[in-house]
């Protein structure tokens, strides 16, 4: 059986459940935010210890204004309501990508970071603008600015995912089969797994299905095993 100790998840397929099921693509974004609580919560009985989830990219800026502050008001407002009990679970919060929202949104994920900085039962690992192409590019200028030897060991220091170990396996939802410039580097050795179901409709049960197919691969890590 694989050891699994790193997940990460495209929750992709918000926007299209809303605009099916209640014609309106804000109600997916708010329906997927229920299942998050559930991949949580499935996520500490796994005794899964990081969990990666890509909440926004670099790309998604591209949205309806409309769309882009109905997010991020439901994320000031998750960590309004949740914070205090993520941190009572003994759950660690951090976020990847840049933080270049509201005042008040930086300072509530600043917040949310150091009140639970030294929780040790789950790290959430939160994509916020993140891109990364954009981390890679900023981790070879930052190699350059400090004169640093160009070598992986180096290289990895200036990632944002820094002393976060890569990815076991890879969830993405919604029927989509791409990566969409998410931990290109990371992912190297992922096992991926692609979810037909749309976000809000990803339940516990079909989180396990699938980590128990991880369970039994047989991975080589590019060796010839027996």
């Amino acid at each position: 059986m694989n050891p699994l100790n790193h997940v990460a998840i495209i929750m992709d397929g918000n926007g299209r459940w809303g605009l099916k099921n209640k014609n309106s693509r804000n109600a997916g974004h708010k329906a997927g935010l229920l299942t998050v609580e559930k991949i949580i919560k499935s996520s500490i009985k796994q005794k899964i210890k990081h969990l990666t989830l890509y909440a926004f990219s670099t790309e998604n800026w591209r949205r309806p204004k409309k769309e882009i502050n109905f997010l991020f008001n439901l994320l000031e407002q998750f960590l309004i309501n949740r914070i205090d009990d993520l941190h009572k679970q003994n759950i660690k919060l951090k976020i990847i990508g840049v933080k270049d929202f509201s005042l008040k949104l930086n300072n509530l994920l600043k917040l949310a970071e150091k009140k639970t900085s030294k929780n040790k039962l789950l790290q959430i690992n939160l994509a916020l603008n993140y891109g990364s192409k954009f981390e890679l590019i900023n981790a070879f200028k930052l190699l350059r600015k400090n004169n640093d030897k160009i070598n992986e060991k180096n290289l990895i220091k200036y990632f944002q995912t820094k002393n976060i170990p890569d990815p076991d396996m890879l969830i993405r939802t919604g029927d989509t089969k791409r990566l969409s410039n998410f931990l290109l580097w990371q992912l190297a050795y992922a096992e991926i797994f692609f979810e037909k179901k749309l976000w809000p409709d990803f339940n516990e049960k079909d989180y396990i299905k699938l980590i128990n197919k991880f369970k039994k691969l047989k991975r080589n890590f590019g060796n010839i095993n027996e």
